[in-house]
């Protein structure tokens, strides 16, 4: 039997639920935004009692499905002050999948200052006291808790970021090897969680791959087609197992969209450095690893573990996150990128809201471009909950007031991602439009902007961008849904057989009749849901806007400014 469990914060009161037949073909992003569209007032305040904080696997999570372990976190974020839904690898989704857990639902909040942890199991569930993890850092949690509960649960988890409720804390859960890096980052739902007063969940389920399929040989037949599918395309099966997400590096600074210096140029002088191709040299180097698996059953392993000089490991170190701690800072060296990685991720913060943050520091003046020394040192201001600290947790554009600084690269109050929209236009499309606040993940049109996958619209002209970058939103909105990893996309886009495969999946777990229409249908009711919960809570077309100075400031080497207009992001929703 499918269920919910809804854990009550107030009261400390757990249930256990029949999943509601409208929810039963829900998973993913499509449940998470339909409960918080159903259950969370619009205009609440997303730390306050009001809010929900949901955490649901893919409609695919616990099978062997290839690379189908993706985690959904849900809430209101306290960010954007919209609807959120951020996306994380890790062996949880996996898990609660295989416990027949559909969503957990963490509602109200506690009178007093004490952290709980929830420990979830095949026999139930119940709340225990964690005062005595507070204040500690995920890596320390994690360890603790594989102590206390076996080395093979998966345990979500805050940082400090989170119970100090920071605006871009995330939500991390560990990976097969222990490591506590695998972020829903985006958004500020750690900061939801730590409002809940709730430290960490631990999840112990012996299963990886054995959630209920209706036509086992049927799936088994789709999954092997489906694999072969990835692999045999050239990203999903060479480059992104060669050398990571962060093989984009040189190719985004070729194409001259690496956004550098908070925004101002759009290559980098020392990309190589801090490229795919010199992390795995140093990572195999060191003994570390140049590519790993997030979650058991990936094949496209794009993760990687890097090793630090002091000694201690960061895993992994993925392209938008050597970006922002790197040529956005107008910083080439990969230890202080790694070391600043492993800050926000111990403390828990999102990394690409805080390298955009620094960058804000570094324009007003506050610490020098390219030292990354002083990167460092501001950024353990986090972990000490000073002025300067709380500053760097919140964001962007929050830094931005506080310092007078007008030029931030965020839409909805979040920082904006690793490719210029100038000269990468689908990017700025989607920055602009999706009801995430600036998010790359949410219709990567660097697909056919840049890698020229399912075809090619070219990223300095305005032209097929509004087009290129809706269906982008509404296929991803629907893989989001799956619990398959976005970069599936790489493969689908390109061959034909790859949507029908993921759909006979789909239909040989569930024994449903859907077709590929069915899927795209629920893409669009995806937006649909989180597009109407935005306007509630206030939101209008004017928020649907990159900043001024990506239409005024040409963007070396191309010159090109984002010149979609304001009356064509208006179109981009009008499915």
């Amino acid at each position: 039997m499918s269920k919910f469990i809804r854990v009550n914060m107030t009261t400390r009161e757990l249930a256990i639920e029949e999943v509601p037949e409208q929810y039963l073909a829900l998973g993913g992003r499509a449940l998470t935004s339909q409960l918080v569209a159903d259950e969370v007032p619009p205009t609440c305040d997303p730390l306050g009692p009001f809010n929900k904080l949901v955490i649901a696997p893919g409609l695919l999570s616990g099978t062997s499905a290839p690379s189908s372990g993706r985690l959904s976190v849900g809430g209101k974020s306290p960010l954007t002050g919209g609807i959120k839904e951020a996306n994380a690898g890790g062996i949880t989704s996996q898990k609660l999948a295989n416990l027949g857990i559909k969503a957990i639902i963490v509602e109200g909040k506690p009178a007093g200052g004490d952290f709980s942890l929830l420990k979830i199991t095949p026999e139930g569930a119940e709340l225990i006291p964690a005062g005595d993890l507070a204040g500690k850092g995920t890596y320390e949690v994690t360890a603790i808790c594989r102590r206390r509960y076996g080395d093979k649960v998966g345990v979500i988890t805050i940082g400090p970021a989170g119970e100090m409720l920071m605006l871009s804390a995330g939500v991390t859960n560990n990976d097969s090897d222990g490591n506590s890096s695998r972020y829903a980052g985006r958004g500020g739902l750690g900061a939801v969680m730590g409002s809940k007063g709730l430290k960490a969940i631990v999840v112990d389920c012996p299963k990886t791959f054995d959630a209920p399929v209706k036509d086992p040989e049927r799936f088994k037949a789709a999954a092997k087609k489906f694999a072969k599918i990835l692999l045999d395309h050239p990203v999903c099966g060479q480059g992104l197992p060669s050398y990571g997400t962060n093989v984009l590096m040189n190719i985004i600074n070729e194409a001259g969209a690496l956004p550098v210096r908070n925004f101002r140029f759009g290559r980098f002088d020392k990309a190589g450095e801090v490229s795919g191709e010199k992390l795995a040299e140093v990572a195999v180097a060191r003994g570390g690893k140049a590519t790993h698996a997030c979650h058991p059953g990936c094949v496209m392993r794009c993760s990687n573990v890097y090793p630090m000089p002091d000694g201690k490991v960061c895993a992994p170190i993925e392209y938008e996150t050597a970006w922002c701690f790197g040529p956005n800072l107008e910083i080439g060296d990969l230890d202080v990128i790694a070391k600043l990685n492993y800050i926000c991720n111990d403390v828990g913060l999102d990394t690409i809201e805080t390298g955009c943050t620094l960058g804000v520091l570094m324009e007003a003046g506050v610490i020098p471009f390219g030292d990354g020394q002083a990167a460092i040192a501001a950024l353990e201001e986090v972990g000490k909950g000073t002025p300067l600290g709380r500053i760097i947790g919140s964001g962007a554009a929050n830094a931005g007031k506080v310092f007078g600084v007008t030029r931030v690269p965020a839409v909805k109050g979040q920082g904006i991602p690793a490719y210029d929209p100038r000269s990468c236009k689908g990017n700025g499309v989607t920055y602009a439009t999706t009801p995430m606040g600036a998010d790359h993940t949410a219709g990567y049109a660097v697909t056919a902007n840049i890698l020229k996958v399912g075809g090619f619209v070219d990223p300095t002209k305005k032209d097929g961008q509004v087009e290129l970058s809706r269906n982008l939103q509404v296929a991803t909105a629907a893989v989001d849904s799956t619990g398959l990893c976005l970069f599936v996309a790489f493969a689908v886009l390109d061959n034909p057989e790859g949507l029908p495969t993921i759909v006979e999946m789909l239909n040989a777990q569930y024994g449903t009749a859907l077709t590929v229409d069915d899927v795209a249908a629920l893409g669009q009711n995806v937006l649909k849901v989180e597009r109407k919960f935005n306007r509630e809570a206030g939101f209008t077309r004017a928020d649907d806007r990159l900043p001024e100075f990506f239409t005024t400031e040409d963007l070396p080497p191309h010159n090109t400014k984002f010149d979609v207009k304001a009356e064509e992001l208006d179109e981009v929703f009008n499915f």
